[in-house]
């Protein structure tokens, strides 16, 4: 099985938010060792050098590290992990809003459609 990416943003980002996705349900959690580059592309269905640059990406975040023979591991607290599921919880409830918006429905009638569900 293939991941099905995107058009409008760079594949490894879409790698990074999926990765991401993973630590916010718990998918994957602190400690965990990460696949192999050549797993994960395989898993993506993408050249490695995609799947490198969106774990040197998490790298750089904190999120994961590399230990140089046994491989990558996920090293994120769970203050970072809060931090992410708090972003994209609020990415998604603007999406959401500007859905609404573009339905001619207010913000404040969306929040209360929401509040009576």
């Amino acid at each position: 099985m293939t991941f099905s990416f995107n058009d409008k943003f760079p594949i490894y980002m879409q790698i990074i938010d999926d990765i991401k996705a993973q630590l916010i349900s718990e998918k994957l959690k602190t400690g965990d060792q990460v696949d192999s580059v050549r797993n994960l592309a395989l898993f993506y269905g993408v050249n490695p050098n995609t799947i490198q640059k969106a774990l040197s990406e998490l790298e750089k975040e904190g999120l994961m590290k590399s230990e140089s023979t046994s491989g990558r591991f996920i090293n994120a607290s769970k203050e970072k992990i809060d931090e992410i599921k708090d972003i994209v919880a609020k990415e998604k409830v603007s999406k959401f809003l500007n859905e609404m918006e573009g339905l001619g429905i207010s913000k404040d009638k969306a929040v209360l459609m929401i509040m009576e569900e």
